[in-house]
């Protein structure tokens, strides 16, 4: 049963929790340095697809593209065709708060975004997507036990990399506790909550939008190993 965009013919192929970062180059770092008996199950579009173990227990982890409309087609793919019951985004994110540093772990316990695919669930109602309440305590407790410099709080889904966003309203969610900005989540969070599933968002800070402070591209890849530990440890079986 492949879809347009996955090549697995079976949902056997791919385990019941998926991590997704956008890089697929992250997911094959992950395969190769964290799994074992892993077994490629997609390299449609280049989007690298992996299945194996970690500490005895299935996991899989696929590139999701960067933006709300690339990763909202693989996160309903996975959802509705191959009975995936939980998702952890694993991505960067560019803190929007001067205390937050580079290489620190951000958790999403909502998604602010701008993305107009959300009128067309909602209309003029501002919805405001959540994640899984028991992943965010697993989180915060394992984050705690490996003694990572962990932050929970919201972030900003935005539809544009290269944002023309007036300053005004940039300082607005910076009074208003926002912690970072990313592109996926809010539509992790919506299609989770739309097919009754399980979605957390778990990224390593890679910029400071305040300070302009940032980490290389190589860095972004393949640095990032505690949030990928922490995500790895709290996934469901």
């Amino acid at each position: 049963m492949p879809t347009p965009h996955i090549d697995a013919s079976h949902p056997d192929q791919i385990a019941k929790t998926v991590l997704m970062p956008g890089d697929p180059l992250r997911a094959k770092y992950i395969a190769e340095n964290f799994l074992e008996n892993v077994e490629q199950f997609n390299e449609t579009r280049g989007m690298l697809g992996f299945t194996g173990t970690y500490k005895d227990k299935q996991v899989s982890v696929m590139g999701s593209g960067m933006g709300i409309p690339s990763a909202g087609i693989y996160y309903s793919e996975l959802f509705d065709f191959y009975d995936v019951d939980c998702i952890i985004r694993i991505g960067s994110i560019g803190a929007m708060q001067e205390d937050i540093n580079l290489k620190d772990i951000v958790v999403a316990t909502a998604a602010h975004t701008d993305s107009n695919i959300f009128n067309g669930y909602f209309g003029n109602t501002r919805f405001a997507p959540t994640p899984d309440f028991d992943l965010i305590f697993d989180a915060k407790q394992k984050s705690d036990e490996l003694g990572l410099t962990t932050h929970f709080g919201t972030v900003k889904s935005s539809d544009e990399f290269y944002g023309n966003e007036e300053e005004i309203y940039f300082d607005r969610l910076r009074h208003f506790g926002v912690l970072g900005a990313e592109m996926e989540t809010a539509a992790l969070y919506l299609l989770a909550q739309k097919f009754k599933k399980r979605s957390l968002g778990i990224y390593t800070v890679s910029d400071n939008i305040v300070t302009q402070e940032a980490d290389p591209a190589k860095e972004r890849e393949t640095g990032y190993t505690q949030m990928m530990e922490l995500a790895l440890e709290i996934a469901p079986q």
